[in-house]
């Protein structure tokens, strides 16, 4: 009974909750021969402040909630504002700065100079292993596969589906150099036909030195998994890319802990933080963010300007569609910090001024 609940609870939420209430006793899908990591300990992976699974009854409670609560505004009621981009428009950037554009959700598209850069690329109608049923997202990428430009680098914090899709890792397959990914990520991308010659596997806090600066994988407090019996089984984490002009951070998923300080005095401070803002809840307060707990990671990571990513793309949580942001523009000025807001699809650079566009109250 409780893993069919689990399963459930997986495809109903986007695997947001997914392996995290999966039974501790499921055995685990790679040897524990083949993981050298201090993190991984009879065949799961884990994080560095221990928390306690959820009993069976607050997993049956999450379930009952989906059925039972009343959704208020989870998905637009109209378009969301975006800017469509097109091959020519990043061909003629400039080569001299780094310059970013939002895809949607956490997708994050990379000009590094000369190189192009993609971040947990997700493409998919749904960020569900179903075609016909989970989070279907609000509206299509600015861009497509096809039309992207090859691809130096693709950078996954973890395996959840709206952060690891399949089918965008198979199209970006032929036109992408490298892959690189948390440990244990790369089975899934060899049994999608990524050859192991391109595929890179990190550990927390492994640094990989690049023509254009450091790539470092960093810790989270999160978890993994993609069905029944894989929980935890992969390592999940974020992404430091510190260049010899900016520092940039990627937070990836995770609830609010002391390694974004840990993080920061490491690695920063940072010109520009991607923090996750969205798919929060009580329920599961220790895995994901409030807005005020983004705001103060960024904070922490000694970060200067910050772009609130994971909203306006998918309905993964009880909240509106919209709060994440509305609440984040709200800690930010308590706290006195810069946020900038690009509408997806909208190219930007730090050499501009931070972007002050409210565009999901449009």
């Amino acid at each position: 009974m409780r893993i069919l609940i689990s399963s459930i609870v997986i495809i109903v939420m986007g695997s947001i909750i997914g392996a995290w209430v999966l039974n501790k006793e499921l055995v685990a899908t790679l040897p524990q021969g083949e993981v050298q990591s201090a993190h991984f300990h009879n065949g799961k992976f884990r994080n560095s402040v221990p928390s306690e699974p959820p009993t069976f009854s607050k997993t049956l409670g999450i379930f009952a909630r989906y059925f039972t609560e009343k959704k208020v505004d989870a998905v637009p009621d109209g378009h969301v504002p975006m800017q469509q981009v097109t091959r020519a428009q990043l061909d003629a950037l400039s080569v001299d700065k780094v310059h970013f554009v939002k895809l949607g959700h956490s997708s994050i598209l990379l000009k590094m100079y000369n190189e192009y850069w993609l971040i947990d690329p997700v493409f998919s109608k749904r960020a569900s292993p179903f075609s016909f049923i989970g989070p279907k997202r609000f509206e299509p990428t600015p861009i497509s596969i096809d039309e992207l430009p090859p691809i130096d680098k693709v950078l996954i914090s973890h395996n959840h589906y709206d952060h690891l899709d399949k089918g965008a890792i198979k199209s970006l397959n032929a036109k992408t150099a490298e892959f690189l990914v948390p440990l244990g990520v790369e089975g899934d991308l060899q049994k999608w036909g990524v050859s192991s010659e391109k595929i890179k596997q990190f550990d927390w806090w492994q640094e990989y030195q690049t023509e254009h600066g450091l790539v470092a994988f960093t810790p989270t407090q999160h978890f993994s998994g993609r069905g029944i019996g894989d929980g935890n089984t992969t390592l999940w984490g974020s992404w430091v890319i510190n260049t010899p002009q900016n520092r940039f951070y990627f937070s990836g998923d995770s609830g609010y802990f002391s390694g974004f300080k840990t993080i920061g005095d490491k690695y920063g401070p940072f010109d520009l933080t991607f923090i996750e803002t969205g798919a929060y809840d009580s329920d599961w307060a220790d895995i994901h963010m409030t807005p005020e707990e983004s705001v103060q990671a960024h904070v922490d990571l000694a970060g200067k300007v910050m772009v609130p990513i994971h909203n306006g793309t998918f309905d993964l949580a009880f909240h509106a569609w919209y709060e994440p942001l509305n609440r984040v523009t709200t800690a930010a000025d308590k706290q006195g910090v810069t946020l900038s807001t690009p509408l997806f699809g909208q190219v930007f650079n730090l050499e501009q001024p931070p972007i002050d566009i409210a565009w999901w109250k449009q």
